[in-house]
């Protein structure tokens, strides 16, 4: 009955008379169905002598499981022949021989017998069963109505799938199929003017991931546990900060210090006072910094790596405090201390806008991520969104923010995050109206937001650096200490490969960079003679790390395999004044 359903090439269907291993016409080695007992070996897991035998130092990897997941390896790979060799060398078979007669069924559709197979593997639970068994029949009905069977699919869904008592809404789904054969509406199922069934050879990848793996190998279960010892050994490793291209399976992995941009490549002098903030551009191809002389450089990174000026913006009448690139890069935010916020063309130069509210200051600034608004920290603790042109759109009072210049707006620009008492951060949902918090037991001085929004790394006036995750509930993970902070405003930044790394600037004139998943320390970079106040680690190279400081120089920090030559600044750079 089930071989009338079968629409696979004639070659797929091989008779063999005797219980050799045999090849079928995609490689593939079968024993003959034949000359295996179903009596004899159905209800009966793999069972081979010396089963409890093991390999290697730690007397844990059992030789039997690890010979069948590199016969699988083997399999996957297409080097059928090699796997028939190892399983007759060893004497470790792949499968039982009841699971190669129920994997040859599903390849050949004999969906009834595969089912009378299926109740004889054994250590498989009736709820399993029965699972696969929907999975099994599910395709049975499919490939009928492909075949413009309409009566025969009604009856498989009305007397074997319906029985079954499983998935409800999935039955309800398939119902429909009867009703408009050729239309088009589950997703696994759409195709083009007929209904599009998945491949047998994809049904049997989903019944083996139902069936436990004593029973069915995992497919790719060696990769798997490859790639899993690699992750291993890449949290393992504190300096790790290279592409994963890089890992080799022949070496245990091994990251040192110079992965870590820790050499002073580039030290920059144009600032005339101390400098207060950077930033990195998204895309890494720019550097913003601000200086109490009241002025904003926009500074490009070059294909070698060097940094040059590009332009100088000259418009605020207070000490730049703050800055946010666009979601483009294209356009520059800009806080003066308590003043107006600037917006900027980045590759002219020119003032674009300049937003004002009459008796208040902004303390901060930050981009909504469509770039079509802007919201801004006000002196008066209030929180207000703009549109580009100037138009304020929203006005937030209340206790939202504090003279602290830092804002954060989510990736998907639903909450406007900030510092709203002095120990308390407020994730507001200015849609929602909804608020968490996060509260600390110390003065918060500064915090930032990770890329893509999970979490927020607090810096606090105890010389403690705390990162939260903040998607769903609110949690401490970790906390980073070593750097020095009694006075002033030390900023700290997410960086490396995955931002992988914690970095923060301190008053002991040296950067501080931890390993973000551990805590440690790995590295003190000293160069500046001030206070270092803020420090941005570039997006798109994990080598590269900038630093401001009071001594009025930004550093920029990399390692013995960049460029470390020292570049002079373009002395035609534009100096452009944003009241004119």
């Amino acid at each position: 009955m089930g071989a009338e359903d079968d629409d696979e090439p004639p070659s797929k269907r091989v008779k063999v008379s005797s219980g050799q291993l045999v090849d079928i016409s995609d490689g593939t080695f079968v024993r003959d169905p034949a000359s295996c007992s179903l009596g004899d070996s159905m209800a009966r897991p793999l069972t081979l002598q010396g089963e409890d035998e093991v390999v290697g130092t730690k007397g844990v990897v059992k030789k039997v499981e690890f010979v069948r997941i590199i016969t699988e390896a083997l399999d996957s790979l297409g080097y059928k022949k090699t796997r028939a060799l190892l399983e007759e060398e060893s004497g470790i078979p792949l499968h039982t021989s009841v699971i190669n007669l129920f994997t040859q069924q599903i390849l050949d559709g004999k969906w009834d017998e595969s089912l009378n197979t299926l109740r004889k593997i054994g250590r498989v639970d009736e709820k399993i069963v029965k699972l696969a068994s929907f999975v099994i029949l599910e395709q049975k009905f499919f490939e009928l109505l492909h075949k413009e069977k309409v009566m025969d699919a009604l009856k498989t869904l009305r007397g074997e799938i319906s029985p079954l008592c499983i998935n409800n809404d999935r039955v309800h789904q398939l119902s429909f199929f009867i009703i408009y054969p050729f239309q088009q509406v589950l997703p696994a199922v759409s195709g083009q003017g007929i209904v599009r069934i998945k491949s047998r050879t994809k049904l049997l990848e989903e019944l083996q991931r139902l069936l436990p793996p004593t029973v069915m190998v995992p497919e790719k279960r060696l990769v798997h546990l490859v790639e899993q010892a690699l992750d291993l050994q890449l949290d393992a490793c504190r300096f790790h900060n290279s592409v994963v291209g890089e890992m080799s399976l022949l070496t245990d992995h091994h990251c040192g210090i110079d992965h870590i941009p820790s050499l002073t490549v580039q030290i920059l002098h144009e600032h005339k006072k101390e400098v207060w903030f950077l930033e990195f551009s998204h895309n890494g191809k720019y550097l913003a910094s601000s200086s109490a002389d009241f002025s904003v450089i926009v500074w490009e990174v070059k294909l070698d790596g060097s940094v040059c000026m590009k332009h100088k913006f000259l418009g605020h009448k207070t000490s730049v405090s703050y800055i946010s690139w666009s979601p483009d890069d294209h356009q520059l935010l800009t806080c003066g201390e308590e003043d107006t916020v600037i917006r900027w063309d980045v590759e002219s130069g020119k003032c674009i806008h300049i937003y004002e509210k009459k008796n208040v200051g902004f303390i901060s600034c930050g981009w909504a991520p469509d770039g079509k608004r802007i919201f801004c920290g006000v002196t008066d603790k209030s929180i207000t969104m703009w549109d580009l042109e100037g138009k304020e759109l929203e006005c937030w009072k209340g206790h939202r923010t504090i003279r602290i210049s830092d804002l954060g707006i989510t990736s998907d620009g639903k909450h406007v995050v900030s510092v709203c008492k002095e120990n308390m951060i407020v994730l507001f949902g200015w849609e929602s109206k909804v608020e968490r918090v996060i509260q600390e037991d110390q003065a918060i001085t500064s915090f930032v937001l990770s890329m893509d929004s999970k979490y927020v790394l607090v810096s606090l006036s105890n010389q403690e650096i705390h990162l939260w995750n903040i998607e769903g509930t609110v949690k401490l993970l970790a906390k980073y200490k070593g750097h020095k902070r009694t006075r002033f405003v030390v900023r700290s930044c997410f960086g490396g490969l995955h931002q992988a790394f914690i970095a923060s600037g301190s008053e002991d004139s040296q950067v501080y960079i931890w390993h973000r998943g551990s805590g440690e320390l790995v590295g003190t970079l000293a160069g500046h003679s001030g206070t270092v106040n803020c420090v941005s680690w570039n997006p798109r190279n994990p080598h590269m790390l900038a630093s401001a400081s009071d001594d009025s120089t930004i550093r920029i920090w990399g390692n013995n395999r960049v460029n470390t030559k020292q570049h002079d600044t373009d002395n035609g750079v534009n100096c452009c004044n944003g009241r004119s």
